[in-house]
């Protein structure tokens, strides 16, 4: 039988703090052993450039402080999963900890993040508090939606194979990697719009969340996930996919 995933972005803003008998490092989570070294590797130069500045880490004051603290001191940091340490928009409206059970156990099972220090993990993963977007520069590895396109494409087809994708992303986290539609089962590429037809924009993030909600809900079989997606309402918002 096929599985089912769903591809979210992670939030920019992140719960502080974490367990520290639960220390983060780079070969945690699902994804750990095959992003150990660019896990590392990222890490060591955020350490090298202090955590990194206001134009890599698009902050300032306060935020850049925490930011800067928190990617000087990741290996070994305390962690949060993923699903408690991310905290936007997107992620408050999905709320997985309000969930029943089964529901909640059916979202840290087919949610993966795609992350631009962490590659990609799975919702439950442990994750240190961190900033760093897909969409950053650092030198010298450069756009790191580039940088992780080739390893994050081989691990995620691995991962998909044979299985149902429904992708949320944001197009700097798609992309990162190229999804071989060949080997999956089916690939639904979502987009939220105003119900005028104009793209979504910020506002759309709840309504994404909601929509993640919704499949977690109401999509029991991976052969479902059509149905569920065309009986998401929303009061502004509409969803198109296309069928990849």
């Amino acid at each position: 039988m096929a599985s089912l995933f769903i591809l979210l972005p992670p939030s920019e803003g992140k719960a502080e703090g974490g367990a520290p008998k639960k220390p983060w490092r780079g070969a945690s989570g699902t994804f750990g052993k095959t992003f150990t070294v660019q896990r590392t590797q990222l890490v060591d130069r955020l350490a090298m450039l202090k955590g990194g500045d206001a134009d890599l880490l698009g902050v300032k004051g306060k935020h850049l402080d925490r930011a800067r603290q928190a990617n000087m001191s990741l290996q070994g940091s305390p962690s949060l999963p993923a699903f408690e340490r991310y905290t936007g928009v997107v992620w408050d409206h999905l709320d997985i900890a309000t969930l029943s059970a089964v529901h909640r156990d059916r979202a840290l099972s087919s949610i993966i993040v795609i992350s631009g220090l962490l590659g990609a993990v799975s919702a439950d993963d442990p994750v240190p508090d961190y900033r760093l977007k897909m969409g950053a520069r650092l030198a010298p590895f450069g756009l790191l939606s580039r940088w992780w396109h080739s390893e994050l494409s081989a691990a995620l087809n691995k991962k998909f194979k044979g299985a149902v994708v429904i992708d949320l992303l944001p197009q700097e986290h798609r992309a990162s990697f190229t999804l071989d539609t060949d080997i999956v089962a089916k690939h639904f590429v979502v987009a939220i719009n105003e119900k005028s037809g104009k793209a979504g924009g910020h506002d759309a993030k709840a309504a994404k969340g909601r929509l993640a909600r919704h499949i977690v809900q109401n999509c029991t079989l991976p052969s479902q996930a059509a149905k569920s997606l065309q009986s998401f309402r929303d009061p502004r918002f509409v969803i198109t996919s296309d069928l990849a």
